[in-house]
């Protein structure tokens, strides 16, 4: 343990104040050099603009949930950060506030490369106690969250009573009577009680979730082929998603696509950039190539094969979803062996993100107007919000968020050299694109 870099993981339920705790980490003087890896649910980045300047290096995880697809991301960095050890002391880690932390954590214990150099030093989870009510009962991310806590802080307390405080402090350690629990407002905790942990409890962890050190994939079908070098054509007919997620990958002689080693491979690969592909169009070999289902009816993609050999095809949904099928000079080609993964988890497809960026300045009156209405109007369904504003004559970035029906907004630092522009993100149920854009389009000077 003492020659790895201890990694904290930060999480909790959307608007709970991580970024609130995160900047209060790296303005302590705790002597700490540390790299921050950032992740976010949104269209549009906005987190890494709203953690403070530091010397701290921030690496920024965007459109994707880190439980999931860009579970790769978090290696690759993590990979990449190995090469530079001397450099840092501490790893943290700001999840999305709709991330399942146990795959996160699983990540420090079934990747031997990762295990290697990190350990995973604690998961500190941020509680509103203002509004966690709201989602305690109907999130399965927001009981992950706390359930697999090694710090629980109680957040915003002082928008509750003493009585709604121990009420959810009894309701919490019900969930988990194990992690630590402390009460704070605006973030305000020792930096002790959250970094420098102890290292996470493994055996807990197994007992919350006994299928913890399963490795959770970001596809769920895999099948090997033994081609020879020649053109092929991938099929699909009709399937329930726009885009299906694809990747052809070769494997080595002897190689088992349920290996470690070659599922490590693949989920590495899996977040690296995609290519598109259309119907009629061609598929690059190994390489993860997003496949355009949206025409109806059969969908067929052409794919050259380089030379002769076993190749794992990976995809996102299940082939029977899609009447997938492979046909090469002689036919439909079957496979040597296949298999679907179940889904490591979901999220409510309900929350969706809004995102929308503007040029023109704002004015700050028809600004305050149109968010005091939206909020009133329709803050239960707004978990989220949050923005960096161009406010017509004031040279300082104005930066907000709210959560449900609570605001925040102050004048942060001066634009300087930086280009100016506005860029807002509201995540939620039920939202309604068109009308968030055209309000906020509304407010411009």
């Amino acid at each position: 343990m003492s020659s790895k870099i201890p990694v904290t993981v930060l999480t909790g339920f959307l608007g709970s104040g991580k970024t609130t705790l995160l900047n209060r980490i790296l303005t302590e003087q705790h002597g700490k050099r540390i790299a921050v890896i950032e992740n976010e649910f949104g269209e549009i980045g906005i987190d890494q603009a709203l953690v403070i300047d530091a010397d701290e290096e921030v690496f920024e995880m965007n459109n994707g949930c880190i439980c999931c697809t860009v579970r790769g991301d978090l290696i690759r960095i993590l990979g990449g950060l190995m090469k530079r050890r001397d450099k840092f002391d501490h790893v943290l880690v700001e999840t999305t506030g709709l991330a399942d932390p146990s795959p996160v954590a699983q990540t420090f214990f079934v990747d031997d490369e990762i295990a290697s150099s990190f350990a995973l030093d604690g998961i500190v989870t941020m509680v509103d106690a203002k509004h966690v009510s709201l989602h305690i009962e109907d999130s399965n991310e927001c009981k992950e969250q706390i359930a697999f806590a090694d710090v629980l802080v109680l957040n915003k307390a002082d928008l509750a009573s003493p009585a709604e405080l121990d009420a959810l402090e009894a309701r919490v350690r019900s969930m988990n009577a194990m992690a630590r629990m402390r009460r704070a407002v605006h973030a305000e905790i020792p930096i002790g009680d959250v970094l420098d942990v102890g290292g996470f409890d493994l055996d807990r962890a197994l007992e919350t979730k006994p299928t913890f050190l399963e490795p959770e994939l970001p596809f769920e079908w895999a099948a090997t082929f033994d081609l020879v070098e020649g053109s092929y054509t991938l099929v699909l007919e009709d399937g329930p998603d726009e885009s299906m997620d694809v990747l052809f990958a070769p494997l080595v002689s002897g190689e088992r696509v349920t290996a470690r080693p070659v599922q490590d491979r693949a989920v590495r690969a899996w977040s690296a950039a995609k290519a598109w592909a259309a119907p009629s169009g061609s598929i690059p070999f190994d390489q993860v190539v997003t496949l355009d289902v949206r025409p109806p009816g059969t969908k067929r993609y052409a794919l050259r094969v380089p030379k002769n050999g076993k190749v794992a095809l990976y995809t996102e949904h299940l082939a029977s979803e899609y009447g997938l099928r492979f046909e090469g000079p002689r036919g439909a080609i079957a496979p040597s062996w296949e298999k679907a993964f179940a889904p490591g988890h979901s999220h409510d497809d309900r929350v969706t993100s809004v995102g929308i960026r503007l040029e023109r300045p704002l004015d700050r009156k028809k600004l305050d107007a149109w968010l005091s209405v939206l909020l009133r109007e329709k803050g239960a369904d707004i978990f989220r919000m949050k923005g960096i504003l161009d406010i017509a004559g004031q040279n300082e970035r104005f930066v907000f968020q709210g959560v449900h029906m609570l605001f925040d907004g102050r004048a942060d630092k001066p634009w300087g050299d930086a280009e100016r522009s506005s860029a807002i993100v509201f995540i939620g149920k039920n939202l309604d694109r068109a009308a968030l854009t055209e309000g906020f389009e509304r407010c411009q000077a």
